[in-house]
């Protein structure tokens, strides 16, 4: 059995973030017109053997800080346990 950590990482509020204002053009087009805007970021899934404990959701939280996240840009906005696959 595996556990699966979910990392979310964003850009910091007052960043731009070209990719989002790209996709937020062409939404539109393709007839969807109830978001006001978007935000791109990234996502990490960090695996681990057996089930996700607090060790590993406290190396995850520190990966992200130091490694995964660059804190002059982006924040991160969620480390957590994956729910299991049914």
């Amino acid at each position: 059995m595996m556990g699966r950590i979910i990392v979310e990482v964003m850009p910091k509020p007052e960043i731009l973030d070209p990719q989002g204002k790209a996709v937020m053009g062409v939404l539109p087009r393709v007839g969807v017109t109830a978001f006001t805007s978007v935000r791109q970021g990234k996502c990490f899934y960090l695996d681990v053997e057996g089930t996700v404990t607090e060790e590993h959701l406290a190396q995850a939280r520190h990966a992200a800080e130091e490694l995964l996240a660059n804190p002059n840009i982006e924040s991160v906005v969620r480390v957590e346990a994956a729910e299991e696959n049914k």
